[in-house]
C-alpha cells in the first residue's frame, strides 16, 4: 500500500467551522508524542484551541504510560484545553471528548460506533480510537488540561503489531475504502468543540446521557483489571465523574475510577 498523502492543513484550515478548537493548528510530519508537546506549549501560555497534530509518533502512549502505535495514515492529534474548574472535574473531559469524536465518526460513516470505559472508541465492538487526557494543576488549580486522540484510519493492520490485531481496526478496514481524513479530522475537532461548549455550559449531564447511550457494555457482566485488583461484576452505570459502577456477586457497588474492562458478554 503506497504512503498516504499528508493531511493537507490548508484544507482543515478553510473547511473547519470551530471557533476555538483548531485555532492555530500545528502540522507536523513526526513527533515523539503530541501530547508532550501540547504540554510544553500549554507551560508557555499556548491560547485553549491549540490543536497538535503529527502524521506519525514514534513516543506516543496510552493511559499508563502504554506504547500507541501511530503509523502514517492515522489521525494522532492532542488539544490544549483552558477550562474554569475544579482539578477534580478534568476527568469528565474524557467522556466529553469521547461523545464529540463517537458522534463525529456515526455522522460520516454507517458504522456501528460503541465506547467502552474508560477511552476507548470501538468500530464494530473493535478499538478505532483511543483518548488520554493529562492535566496539569498548580496546588488546587488547573493550569490545563491536554485532551490526546489516536484513531486509526487509513492503514493496514498488518502496520499494527500482531497482538493488537484481534481488538483492533481502521475506519478504511471497516468501510472497506480509504477516508478522506481532512474532512475526518475537521468533524472530529468540531464534534470535541461542540460537546466541550456544551461541559463549560454546566450541562455535563446531556453529554454523559448520549455517553451511557453509545456504551454498549451498561448492563453487561464485566473484569476491569487495575494495577491493585481484579473485579467482575455488572458493570451498571458511570458516575458524574467519570468512575464505573460494578455491582459484585454479593450486590454491593462498587465505584471503579480506573482499569482495563473486558466485557464477558454474559447477561444477568
Amino acid at each position: 500500500m503506497p504512503r498516504p498523502e499528508r493531511i493537507q492543513s490548508s484544507k482543515v484550515k478553510e473547511n473547519l467551522t470551530t471557533r476555538t478548537i483548531g485555532h492555530p493548528l500545528l502540522c507536523f510530519r513526526m513527533l515523539a508524542s503530541t501530547n508532550d508537546m501540547a504540554k510544553e506549549l500549554a507551560k508557555i501560555g499556548a491560547k485553549e484551541g491549540t490543536v497538535i497534530l503529527a502524521e506519525t509518533q514514534f513516543g506516543g502512549r496510552g493511559r499508563m504510560n502504554r506504547m500507541w502505535v501511530s503509523p502514517p495514515g492515522g489521525i494522532w492529534f492532542s488539544t490544549i484545553l483552558r477550562p474554569n474548574i475544579e482539578p477534580r472535574h478534568a476527568a469528565k473531559l474524557t467522556l466529553t471528548a469521547s461523545v464529540g469524536i463517537a458522534k463525529a465518526v456515526m455522522r460520516l460513516f454507517p458504522l456501528r460506533v460503541e465506547i467502552k470505559w474508560p477511552n476507548d472508541i470501538l468500530v464494530n465492538h473493535r478499538k478505532v480510537c483511543g483518548i488520554l487526557t493529562e492535566a496539569k494543576t498548580t496546588g488546587e488549580a488547573l493550569d490545563f488540561v491536554i485532551v490526546g486522540v489516536g484513531i486509526n484510519v487509513n492503514f493496514s493492520l498488518n502496520a499494527l503489531p500482531s497482538s493488537f490485531r484481534d481488538s483492533a481496526t481502521t475506519l478504511m478496514a471497516e468501510l472497506k475504502k480509504p477516508v478522506d481524513r481532512e474532512a475526518l479530522f475537521c468533524a472530529l475537532l468540531e464534534g470535541i468543540e461542540a460537546c466541550y461548549n456544551l461541559f463549560k455550559e454546566g450541562k455535563f449531564e446531556v453529554i454523559l446521557k448520549e455517553w451511557r447511550s453509545l456504551a454498549s457494555f451498561l448492563g453487561f457482566y464485566v473484569k476491569v483489571v487495575s494495577q491493585k485488583e481484579t473485579i467482575e461484576g455488572k458493570a451498571v452505570d458511570v458516575d458524574d465523574g467519570g468512575a464505573l459502577m460494578v455491582k459484585l456477586k454479593d450486590q454491593t457497588v462498587r465505584r471503579v475510577t480506573s482499569g482495563d474492562l473486558t466485557i464477558l458478554r454474559v447477561m444477568e
